[in-house]
């Protein structure tokens, strides 16, 4: 049976990183491949991204490899710190699977609202959208077990996405990465349309 006592400091980071131990391998992965796809460069970037034409071509896998491409190395740091901070945050509230489907649906919306409703947008890269879809995720689960933290950073998540639908990318996003804002506005609403059809773990490791 696993310790379930808090632990602090240094190691106590280690270990909610680790997942408890259970899934920091994953964490791991991830982060190595969305680096290793950055070492690809340009050729990497064209064939992977979503693009509008393409896509009508029949390059569906761009469906999914535009959320593991980045348009540059500052831009792939800023999502893969984005994405040890959700994983720190949240992976406790759902099992591997669930989280696999959140993912999933958090993509989808996203693919399907730039193809849908914004068909002015001819390419998109970036874990962004999904990374906000994970923090909806998150909050449902936080709110559901009535933690006072979820009402906070669901406050935090509705005002952003609000602030960009109505005026654009928060200033710090920088000038060197366009944001389209509306991913993530879908990458939110898929993965909480998924996250409540499903039952978070009860408590908190």
């Amino acid at each position: 049976m696993s310790d379930l006592r808090p632990v602090g400091g240094f190691k106590g980071l280690i270990t909610s990183l680790n997942g408890d131990g259970a899934y920091g391998w994953a964490l791991g992965a991830a982060l190595a491949l969305l680096f290793a796809l950055q070492l690809g460069g340009p050729t990497t970037l064209a064939a992977l991204r979503y693009d509008r034409h393409a896509l009508q071509a029949g390059q569906w896998w761009r469906l999914a490899s535009a959320h593991l491409v980045h348009l540059d190395l500052r831009h792939t740091v800023l999502n893969g710190l984005g994405l040890i901070l959700m994983w720190a945050l949240f992976v406790r509230d759902y099992r591997g699977r669930q989280w696999f489907l959140i993912l999933v649906t958090s993509a989808a919306f996203i693919d399907a609202g730039l193809w849908f409703r914004d068909s002015g947008v001819e390419w998109y890269v970036g874990a962004s959208g999904v990374l906000h879809g994970v923090m909806a995720a998150g909050v449902l689960a936080l709110l559901r077990r009535r933690e006072w933290s979820g009402v906070l950073l669901g406050v935090f998540l509705v005002g952003k996405l609000i602030y960009e639908q109505t005026t654009g990318a928060l200033p710090f996003a920088g000038p060197s990465v366009p944001v389209v804002v509306d991913a993530h506005l879908y990458g939110a609403i898929g993965a909480a349309v998924a996250a409540l059809c499903m039952r978070p773990q009860p408590m908190r490791l």
